[in-house]
């Protein structure tokens, strides 16, 4: 009997547990818009790339990595969509602010899935949160690589960005490098508080800056 009552509730169990299908699209509470230094990727890994962004006067700064749907505490994955993915057409008229239309593909992929958006609407949403943003331009006036310490970053983009407060960015950083500058948006792409898991600011004080290319 007892091996019968065990067997049972494995059974009744097993659909509430099993997340083969991923998570459900739509279902997030918040976006992460997460903008890169080029240059630094650049060097870290688009170069070995031969990537094109990166050859000499490609002139990119902070470029678009992504737009990435969020909870409170982690994010959701492998989500299920009824949505078509994305023409290549549309993934390449990203490329003036993501670099690569491989690069928008993936974004798509990974993230524009679980936003419950048709794959034009979630493109066309990066692409207004991207534009949101004045982002620093002394950071392009450099000449040669510096170190700085990553809150002087962050402090560039608040000066820029008077009504975000700190707890809505975060700046992260990679192999010693600065890496990204993450904004914390509502679904409607305003600037919010950033999630615990999210608000974690790289804490160097000689994190390495490139210039543009």
């Amino acid at each position: 009997m007892l091996r019968c009552v065990l067997c049972l509730c494995l059974l009744l169990a097993a659909p509430a547990t099993a997340r083969a299908d991923g998570d459900q699209a739509g279902e997030f509470d918040y976006y992460v818009l997460a903008l890169s230094w080029s240059p630094n990727w650049c060097l870290r890994e688009g170069d070995d790339r031969d990537a094109p962004e990166c050859a000499p006067g490609a002139g990119r700064g902070w470029t678009l990595h992504g737009l990435w749907p969020q909870y409170e505490t982690g994010w959701p994955s492998d989500c299920r969509t009824t949505a078509s993915d994305p023409s290549r057409a549309m993934t390449r008229a990203m490329t003036d602010i993501m670099g690569s239309a491989g690069l928008a593909w993936h974004q798509w992929k990974k993230h524009g899935r679980c936003s419950g958006l048709s794959a034009a609407d979630y493109f066309a949403a990066s692409r207004r949160a991207y534009e949101s943003v004045t982002r620093p331009e002394i950071l392009r006036q450099l000449d040669r690589d510096v170190t700085l310490p990553a809150a002087v970053v962050e402090e560039a983009f608040l000066r820029e960005n008077p009504d975000w407060d700190a707890d809505m960015l975060t700046i992260t950083c990679r192999d010693r490098q600065i890496q990204e500058a993450r904004l914390c948006l509502t679904r409607d792409l305003e600037p919010r508080r950033c999630g615990a898991d999210v608000l974690r600011d790289c804490t160097l004080q000689d994190a390495l800056l490139t210039p543009l290319r």
